[in-house]
């Protein structure tokens, strides 16, 4: 995650502006827009696959992998590394597909993708003996096909229609666009920092370790509404702010945000009722090996789909922030998500030992969340204000 937080960060941030200006209808910047986000992308990419896969190992010994399991995590995270242009080409072109609306076709492709991915998981491991190296080839060869169709969706966009004359690097531009991709990128790289000193729980074993990993691929799956409703609300947000429509910007908050808290409030259900059907899936071993870990993961897991409420306020705020071109307040909750997950999972654990472990998370949530949501109310308020004084100005 500390990889494709950094990606999905840089990729949603560039695609900030090309929302507003699809809502303003000014075609011919959003092209230049386009186009230099490319570039930034592409020699992002190179850099970031050459710097990770050299430093796979360092980075698993630093996250005092156990011995027994750390050579096939080096084997299975560098080649997903080695995959990183693949990564930055599907989120880049999905980042834009969605800024102009269209939230189906990367959909399709993740579909797509994700039945290629199983199928190649079966034939490589079970038919081809390839263990984690079919596994991580499968996930590779599903990411690229990701890319190649979002890439193809969007070359027939008209809107995009590029030509020769908007791929020349603009200074003002790309200043423009890591102005507002860096700060979402490194919101994301701080708080999967504070994940992975989290992760620090390899101190407690592995059958610990596999409990807590076990939550943590569910947890994938509380949160994934969360983030594709973060997605519909940054583009909204950016739309109709370029189009200066303040009012639907309000009505469409508040309609997301209930929609939001219900989503959550069904998932929490579902979850504390099939929970431990979820968790089995991810765990294997003895009956005592199993019985040890999936306690563990319970635990966890209900402790953090009892406040999956504060989560999904903390998605939808922060990307109605983004979509208002404030990428700074956003970073600035990765850092409180750092220092809160960081904080609780140092120094709890000493005072009520590992049970403390399991609060890093939530804590991490509402301090961002109160964040995030101050500064909303205190933005529209302030932006409001503009809207009237410009608007009195021109009726005088």
């Amino acid at each position: 995650y500390l990889i494709l937080g950094f990606v999905i960060g840089v990729c949603n941030g560039f695609a900030i502006p090309i929302a507003q200006l699809f809502g303003a209808r000014d075609y011919k910047d959003l092209r230049r827009h386009v186009a230099n986000a490319a570039w930034l992308c592409i020699a992002a990419s190179v850099v970031l696959t050459i710097a990770t896969v050299a430093l796979t190992r360092p980075m698993m010994q630093l996250m005092q992998t156990p011995d027994d399991i750390i050579d096939g995590a080096v084997i299975y995270i560098g080649w997903i590394f080695a995959g990183i242009p693949f990564i930055f080409l599907y989120n880049m072109v999905a980042a834009i597909m969605r800024a102009l609306g269209d939230s189906k076709t990367p959909l399709y492709a993740m579909v797509i993708a994700s039945i290629l991915n199983i199928g190649l998981d079966l034939l490589f491991v079970m038919v081809f003996h390839w263990g984690i190296a079919g596994a991580v080839v499968a996930t590779v060869i599903a990411q690229l096909f990701a890319a190649l169709y979002c890439l193809r969706a969007v070359l027939h966009v008209k809107v995009i229609h590029l030509k020769k004359e908007y791929f020349r690097l603009n200074p003002e531009i790309a200043k423009r666009l890591l102005g507002l991709g860096t700060p979402v990128a490194a919101q994301n790289v701080i708080i999967a920092v504070g994940g992975m000193v989290v992760q620090s729980v390899n101190r407690y074993g592995t059958l610990f370790v596999a409990g807590f990993t076990a939550t943590n691929k569910l947890y994938g799956i509380l949160e994934i509404a969360a983030v594709s409703f973060g997605y519909a609300v940054t583009t909204y947000v950016g739309q109709n702010l370029g189009a200066g429509l303040l009012d639907r910007v309000k009505k469409g908050m508040h309609s997301a945000t209930w929609i939001a808290l219900l989503t959550s409030v069904v998932i929490t259900v579902f979850v504390l009722i099939f929970g431990k059907y979820g968790i089995a899936l991810f765990i294997s071993g003895t009956a005592e090996e199993v019985s040890i870990s999936s306690q563990v993961a319970l635990h966890y897991l209900n402790i953090m789909s009892i406040c999956l409420s504060i989560l999904y306020m903390l998605h939808i705020y922060r990307s109605a922030l983004m979509g208002l071109g404030d990428t700074i307040m956003p970073m600035a909750s990765g850092i409180m998500e750092f220092l809160m997950r960081i904080g609780v999972a140092l120094f709890l654990p000493l005072i009520i030992g590992q049970e403390g472990i399991f609060y890093a998370e939530v804590t991490a949530w509402t301090g961002a969340a109160i964040l995030l949501v101050t500064t909303y109310f205190v933005r529209m308020h302030k932006l409001t204000r503009e809207l009237d004084t410009s608007q009195s100005k021109a009726g005088e």
